[in-house]
C-alpha cells in the first residue's frame, strides 16, 4: 500500500504499489503493457482510480509524429473519467470517492500574454494530458486540481469518457459558427460528431453530415441521430449551409466546405492537426466567408459543455474495448471502423 504521509487516501480503498498500464516507448511503434508504479500526488494534484479513458484521433497523431516532442515514454489517453483515490498535501477542492473528469488541457501558467487575456487555450507553457503528461491509457493517472471537472453522476461510466476531448472540442467549435447559423455541415462523422449534433438538435439547427464516399453506415448513423441529410464529402447538400465544421484530418475538405456555405458563412476547423490544404480559387472566399481553427480548450468551455451535457442529456455511443486491447482500438480508430467513440474500460 502507498504510504505517503503527505497523501490523503479512501481508507476504504487499497491502492496497490503498480498499475498496469499502455505505454507508448517510441512514436511509431504499438503500445507496450507494462507494470509500472502508481504515482504520489503532489500538493495540489489528485491520484485518480480510472474507470474509462476514450481514444482520440489525437493519440493516433502523437504516435504518428504528427504532434512533435511528447513526453517519452507516454501513458496516452485525454479522455479520463474516473474516482479520486488520493489527494495531495493539504488539498481540499477535491476528496477521495469523487467523481471527476480529466481532460486534454492538464495545466497552463496563468501568467503569460495568453492567460492574462483569459486566453488559457493557448497558454505558452501549458501541458496536455496523454502527450507531455502521462494520461488515462492505465489504471490511475495523477492530475492536478484546478484541471479535473466534476462529472453529473450519469456519465460516471465509459459513456461519460468522449465528453472529455470530442465533446469539449466539438463545444467549442460550435461556438465559433455564431448564433445565427441554423444550416450547419459537420465533415467527419465520428466521435466529436456524434456528440455534436445532438446539441445542435436540441437547440434548433438543422444538421447535414458528411462522411467518408461509400459509407453508408456511418450516413445511417447520422439519420438515425437526427441529421435531415448525410452523404459522402465529394456530394454537395441540397441547400447551402449557414456554417460549416470539418472534424476529419483532411486538408482537401476546407476547399469542399467553402463551396457548399452560403455567403458570410464560417468554416471551422476543429482538429489538432489536419493534412495540407490544397490552393483554391479566391472567389470561394470571397462573399466574407470565414476559415478558423479551434485549438484546445478553455476550462470555462469544460464547464459550459458539461453542464449542457447534462440537461441534453448527451448520449455517447461507444464501442469498449480493454486496457490491453488499446492497439486495437487505435487500429480501429484508424481504419475508420467506430462509430461512435472507442473508449478502454479499466
Amino acid at each position: 500500500m502507498n504510504s505517503d504521509p503527505k497523501m490523503n487516501s479512501d481508507p476504504r480503498v487499497l491502492i496497490p504499489e503498480t498499475m498496469k498500464a499502455m505505454v507508448l516507448e517510441m512514436p511509431g511503434r504499438p503500445l507496450v503493457l507494462k507494470e509500472v508504479p502508481i504515482p504520489a500526488p503532489l500538493a495540489g494534484q489528485v491520484l485518480v482510480k480510472i474507470i474509462a479513458c476514450g481514444v482520440c484521433r489525437t493519440d493516433l497523431h502523437i504516435m504518428d509524429s504528427e504532434l512533435a516532442h511528447p513526453k517519452l515514454p507516454l501513458i496516452p489517453g485525454h479522455e479520463i473519467v474516473g474516482r479520486v483515490a488520493a489527494v495531495g498535501g493539504s488539498e481540499t477542492t477535491w476528496k477521495p470517492g469523487d467523481l471527476v473528469g480529466i481532460p486534454w488541457v492538464g495545466y497552463t501558467c496563468g501568467h503569460c500574454r495568453y492567460c492574462l487575456k483569459k486566453e488559457e487555450n493557448l497558454c505558452e507553457n501549458a501541458l496536455f494530458t496523454g502527450y507531455t503528461l502521462d494520461g488515462g491509457y492505465a489504471e490511475y493517472t495523477v492530475a492536478n486540481t484546478d484541471y479535473c471537472f466534476s462529472l453529473d453522476a450519469g456519465y460516471g461510466n465509459p459513456m461519460g469518457a468522449p465528453l472529455l476531448c470530442a465533446g469539449l472540442i466539438g463545444y467549442r467549435s460550435y461556438g465559433m459558427i455564431g448564433p445565427q447559423a441554423e444550416r450547419l455541415g459537420i465533415y467527419g462523422f465520428g466521435a466529436a460528431a456524434h456528440i455534436l449534433i445532438q446539441v445542435a438538435l436540441y437547440q434548433g439547427k438543422k444538421v447535414y453530415a458528411f462522411t467518408r464516399d461509400g459509407d453508408k453506415e456511418s450516413q445511417a448513423f447520422a439519420i438515425r441521430l437526427g441529421a435531415i441529410w448525410a452523404g459522402g464529402s465529394s456530394e454537395s447538400p441540397p441547400e447551402r449551409l449557414d456554417a460549416a465544421i470539418i472534424f476529419a484530418p483532411a486538408g482537401e475538405l476546407v476547399p469542399k466546405a467553402l463551396k457548399d456555405v452560403d455567403k458570410g458563412a464560417s468554416v471551422v476547423c476543429g482538429g489538432i492537426h489536419m493534412s495540407d490544404i490544397p490552393s483554391f480559387a479566391y472567389e470561394l472566399l470571397w462573399e466574407e466567408r470565414i476559415i478558423r481553427s479551434v485549438a484546445n480548450l478553455t476550462r470555462k468551455d469544460g464547464l459550459e459543455f458539461l453542464a449542457l451535457a447534462a440537461k441534453v442529456p448527451v448520449k455517447a455511443d461507444t464501442q469498449l474495448f480493454r486496457l490491453e486491447q488499446a492497439n486495437e482500438a487505435l487500429a480501429a480508430l484508424r481504419k475508420g471502423e467506430v462509430h461512435g467513440a472507442a473508449v478502454l474500460v479499466m
